[in-house]
């Protein structure tokens, strides 16, 4: 253990195998008792916080700030894939394959025979594979399936991006909940993201008070 310990702090460049190997290194007897013991549900809040601050660098046009942040979000990766990898249920290698099966499947106009014009009907077929490849026959499983894990209003936008395209009338509501329904009616039509704007009003309240 040492020795690869060493031998790991005198490298001046890192590589994608290093990561693996320096997470296998401190999730083994004699390395960090506090990775050893993280599970995965342990860590789940830190996956939603990595990815939340790489989405900050994005807002903020820092490309130094995501490079760091984006690193944040592959240790989270890498980690649940060790875990798994122990517990024999999955591993870094098969999270690789899925994806890039998953990016062949649904590019069917780059790697198959199907024809495009736009961006359009990238987005038609990518959402029509979806559903045949998940076995969604509804438009209910189709919006079930729209992660609850997502901020309120992201989530809001999806679930009435995909009635809309389905031609479902939702009905109206009264109060707040109506008025953030055509809140987000509005911005789907005019193409944007409340969550981008709120985090945008945040700072501005934010800079509004950096001299008080």
């Amino acid at each position: 253990m040492r020795s690869i310990v060493i031998n790991m702090k005198s490298k001046r460049h890192y590589e994608f195998a290093d990561l693996l190997e320096i997470m296998r290194v401190l999730r083994s007897p004699g390395g960090c008792p506090w990775d050893a013991e993280q599970t995965h549900a342990s860590i789940r809040r830190n996956m939603i916080e990595e990815a939340s601050e790489a989405a900050e660098a994005i807002d903020l046009n820092d490309s130094q700030l995501l490079c760091e942040e984006l690193g944040d979000v592959l240790l989270q990766v890498v980690f649940h894939a060790d875990m798994a990898a122990g517990a024999g249920t999955f591993s870094i290698d098969d999270v690789i394959d899925g994806i890039c099966k998953k990016l062949i499947v649904r590019h069917p106009h780059v790697f198959g025979e199907v024809t495009v014009s736009n961006s359009s009907e990238v987005l038609a077929n990518w959402d029509e594979i979806k559903r045949s490849s998940k076995g969604h026959d509804t438009l209910r499983q189709s919006l079930d399936a729209v992660s609850y894990g997502l901020p309120g209003l992201m989530r809001l936008q999806k679930l009435l991006s995909k009635c809309s395209k389905a031609e479902l009338a939702v009905p109206d509501a009264d109060g707040w909940v109506g008025e953030l329904m055509d809140l987000a009616r509005k911005a789907n039509e005019q193409g944007v993201d409340l969550e981008t704007q709120a985090a945008a009003a945040c700072r501005l309240i934010a800079d509004a008070a950096s001299d008080h």
